[in-house]
């Protein structure tokens, strides 16, 4: 059996629930700029690093029976779960599945109408070199859709809790120690006009929102997955874990507490 590609909060049956609720609290930022960028019936669309496929399977709503989504990942456990989802709901001629790992392999997909990856350059280890790859699948007139981080630092809540911004601390560590880099945003629109785009939209998104707020779910669920991971892979003791838990539980159980969300960057380029 393959060994599974981990991802840095890993891929076990909790981060795959976490990563739905992130997805529904992204998912009419992420349906408004794929209109804005006119993904539309018939298409085919380049899923990269789709994850679970909770993107893969609105896009093969969107592009239909005519159409295809090409969804790529390195998580064989990701990917089973989009597989079961896409012959579910009868969409298994509509979207294939790849697994390959981003930092190396050849994209199985060319003369593409249009790309969508979130969350995906922050976390490779050669995000130039995948983005050229992944340009050279577009045709002329193509479009790339991207949501990425652009200043994770950030995510915070008011009044600060010295917890959160340890865990924030930890985790970038081990991020960057991964060779990922949280603020990848700033860097992709130049790259991109480097390798023939045009840069037709630039949106830097964030909130700040109370506990009540469905926003809060992202970040919020973010957490616990994100303690638990952090002491599993010894960057926090168990005993820290739990206080750095139950100092955050304490601070969201008071309505009046506000969060300030990583910084994302929307970007919608055309290939000339």
């Amino acid at each position: 059996m393959a060994e599974e590609r981990e991802y840095l909060l890993g891929t076990h049956d909790e981060e795959i629930a976490r990563l739905g609720v992130q997805h529904r609290v992204w998912r009419p930022r992420m349906l408004d700029a794929w209109r804005r960028a006119g993904f539309t019936v018939g298409q085919r669309i380049l899923d990269v690093g789709c994850g679970p496929g909770y993107a893969s399977l609105d896009l093969a709503e969107i592009v239909g029976p005519a159409g295809r989504v090409i969804a790529v990942d390195r998580s064989r456990r990701f990917l089973d779960v989009l597989d079961a989802a896409r012959m579910r709901r009868g969409l298994g001629d509509v979207i294939e599945i790849h697994e390959l790992d981003l930092d190396e392999a050849p994209l199985p997909a060319e003369g593409v109408d249009g790309v969508w990856s979130r969350w995906v350059f922050a976390f490779v280890t050669r995000p130039r070199d995948l983005l050229e790859r992944v340009c050279r699948a577009v045709r002329p007139g193509g479009v790339v859709v991207m949501h990425e981080y652009f200043h994770y630092a950030t995510w915070q809540l008011a009044p600060r809790l010295p917890e959160l911004d340890e865990l924030i601390r930890v985790v970038t560590e081990s991020w960057r120690d991964s060779g990922g880099d949280p603020d990848i945003g700033l860097a992709l629109p130049r790259w991109l006009v480097e390798l023939g785009f045009e840069v037709r939209e630039l949106r830097p998104m964030i909130d700040i929102v109370p506990p009540s707020d469905f926003v809060w779910q992202w970040p919020g669920t973010f957490v616990p997955n994100g303690v638990q991971r952090m002491v599993a892979l010894g960057r926090l003791t168990p005993e820290r874990g739990e206080a750095i838990l139950a100092a955050f539980r304490e601070r969201e159980s008071d309505p009046n507490t506000l969060m300030v969300t990583p910084a994302m960057l929307e970007i919608i380029a055309v290939r000339r």
